[in-house]
């Protein structure tokens, strides 16, 4: 039984999206994908599958996944902001060192 495999040229061009974008989402196993050798390969039935998982049932409206990536963000926000700020909202500045002390050197 022979597979044809698509390349990550012809999908993107089947998907009308940029290599890059492709190459991303394999990175991120955010799309079905077989990797042979360092090379990176799609089986056709595997992406018509995924595409039809973005489909919505009859009937059923449209909805985006709603995932709180702001509270995320904010929480890496204020973590951020509690390394630099004190309570007062006033600078923390780290007391003056050398390039040698701070790499370790004596």
């Amino acid at each position: 039984m022979y597979l044809h495999m698509l390349t990550v040229k012809e999908l993107s061009a089947w998907l009308n999206i940029k290599e890059s974008t492709l190459y991303l989402w394999v990175s991120k196993n955010k799309i079905p994908c077989r990797r042979i050798h360092g090379l990176v390969r799609f089986e056709p039935e595997a992406i018509h599958a995924w595409l039809k998982s973005f489909e919505t049932s009859p009937g059923k409206p449209f909805s985006l996944q709603t995932h709180d990536e702001t509270s995320d963000l904010d929480q890496l926000i204020e973590a951020a902001k509690s390394e630099v700020y004190t309570r007062g909202g006033e600078t923390i500045t780290p007391s003056p060192r050398t390039k040698e002390e701070q790499h370790g050197a004596r």
